[in-house]
């Protein structure tokens, strides 16, 4: 019987402290841009004027846009592995969850660390699509290339050792580039 092979990681900034004194200034941000909005609202019903209302609109576009958008300032990634299939997704403040899609290795064209010279060719590929999926720069970063739908596409990650490992034994031959 064989032994089936899963893996699950998720990968976090290392220096987050400037992402997360920006998402606690979002907040008052937003606070402060919907009182203002509120306020002046109140003060349109006793006379109207259009530089009230220009404010309101403002500050309360820039509340919503604030609200809407201010956990992206704490993403994470994630990356599961099964038995061949990699699947990736992007968590925003550990509340919301987007998947970014599933590969299977065994179809990727070629696999190595971004350090190696393949990844520089594979970069200058023209018309290739790269997707980022990583946070941190200075880490030990992969690339994947490959062909889906008659497009080139290349996702960058930062997996672990042990993941680097699972995902070499189910490459095809010659597709492991050092």
């Amino acid at each position: 019987m064989a032994m089936d092979h899963f893996l699950e990681e998720v990968v976090i900034k290392r220096k987050n402290m400037l992402n997360k004194i920006l998402y606690y200034l979002s907040w008052v941000i937003l606070f402060g841009c919907a009182l203002i909005a509120a306020m002046t609202l109140g003060t349109l019903s006793m006379n109207f004027q259009w530089m009230s209302v220009v404010i309101v609109v403002v500050m309360g576009g820039m509340a919503a846009y604030t609200y809407f958008f201010h956990d992206r300032l704490l993403t994470e990634y994630e990356y599961t592995f099964t038995n061949g299939a990699l699947d990736f997704a992007e968590v925003y403040n550990n509340k919301k969850r987007k998947s970014l899609g599933s590969l299977n290795v065994r179809t990727v064209d070629s696999f190595g660390k971004v350090s190696s010279g393949a990844f520089q060719r594979y970069l200058n590929t023209p018309g290739v699509k790269r997707m980022n999926w990583f946070l941190n720069r200075d880490a030990e970063l992969y690339y994947f290339f490959f062909s889906k739908d008659g497009n080139k596409k290349m996702i960058i990650l930062e997996p672990s050792e042990e993941m680097v490992s699972y995902i070499r034994q189910y490459l095809p031959h010659g597709v492991y580039q050092e």
